[in-house]
């Protein structure tokens, strides 16, 4: 028994509470991970794992195993990168999950650069704005705007996106230009909707201006819980959109976008990086979080919040 491999198959189960995603996540046939983690039970003369036929529970004595488990497997990781010249670059798999309006606008045209300087690390990148399982999909980390729900992961706040209103002239030629956000409740426009994954609706905005506040929903007749559909939306006239500044820039300095409410202010949206608080930061997690706080200070630096 390889104890190494055996103490990976044993806290990826944990993770996974599963034989087979567990097998899954590591490239194994789910026989070999079951008869490594029963050899490490063998070795150890404790059970680690309690199996049922819908599931697995970690054992007290395992639980205790798992947290020094994860400990042993960082200081290899951390080891193996940083012996010599030749492994002193970070290397490996790295899975992430990103919106798509970031992925397409922001990072794949920054990948290059990284790739020159890393090029042993391995991205592999889903691009979404659903939610997603860290641990069942082995997830090294999600970016994702807006306030986190998930209190059990570990988040960074990296960046602020600015946000404004804009339409399309074609829309505008149609419905007319609004002078006050309160005329998008009004019959006669429309916006585009975003569905937020996790909760199934559209978002009210909130907007200020010289010490007037209010909330705006709008009325949809299309909504979408994509970003790249979403803007695809409001180009073709569909309706309003809220957009993000770095979404917003090509497309006002093309003319395919008209901005709308002078002077109206929204909250800057927060932009966080997670992982799941059992996840050790490697080496190639670590690089790769520097270069988003990086490509965010260019991109949508964190606002200064009053009395900061």
């Amino acid at each position: 028994m390889d104890r190494f491999d055996a103490m990976q198959a044993f806290a990826r189960v944990v993770e996974t509470g599963s034989f087979t995603k567990a097998a899954e996540t590591l490239h194994m046939g789910k026989t070999s991970v079951t008869q490594l983690v029963q050899q490490l039970e063998a070795r150890l003369r404790v059970r680690l794992l309690n199996r049922t036929t819908r599931k697995v529970n970690v054992t007290a004595d395992g639980a205790a195993y798992y947290e020094r488990v994860l400990r042993i497997l960082a200081d290899v990781d951390d080891a193996e990168t940083s012996l010599s010249s030749a492994t002193a670059l970070p290397r490996g798999r790295l899975r992430v999950d990103v919106p798509s309006p970031l992925a397409r606008m922001v990072l794949v045209p920054a990948l290059p650069a990284f790739h020159a300087q890393y090029p042993d690390i391995q991205i592999d990148m889903g691009v979404s704005d659903r939610m997603v399982d860290m641990i069942d999909e082995n997830v090294d980390c999600v970016v994702r705007g807006g306030e986190l729900t998930d209190q059990s992961l570990v988040a960074r706040h990296v960046g602020d996106l600015q946000l404004g209103v804009y339409a399309a002239p074609s829309y505008l030629a149609q419905a007319g230009t609004p002078l006050h956000p309160r005329e998008l409740e009004d019959t006669q426009h429309r916006v585009v909707g975003f569905l937020w994954v996790r909760s199934g609706k559209t978002f009210p905005y909130a907007m200020q201006r010289d010490g007037e506040s209010l909330t705006v929903q709008g009325r949809y007749v299309f909504s979408v819980d994509d970003g790249n559909a979403y803007l695809a939306a409001g180009l073709a006239g569909v309706g309003v959109l809220w957009l993000p500044d770095y979404m917003a820039k090509p497309h006002l300095a093309r003319g395919e976008l008209l901005p709308l409410f002078a002077g109206w202010q929204l909250e800057p949206m927060p932009l966080y990086l997670a992982f799941p608080p059992n996840r050790h930061v490697s080496s190639k997690l670590r690089v790769f979080i520097d270069w988003i706080v990086g490509l965010m200070e260019q991109h949508a630096p964190i606002a200064e919040r009053p009395g900061a």
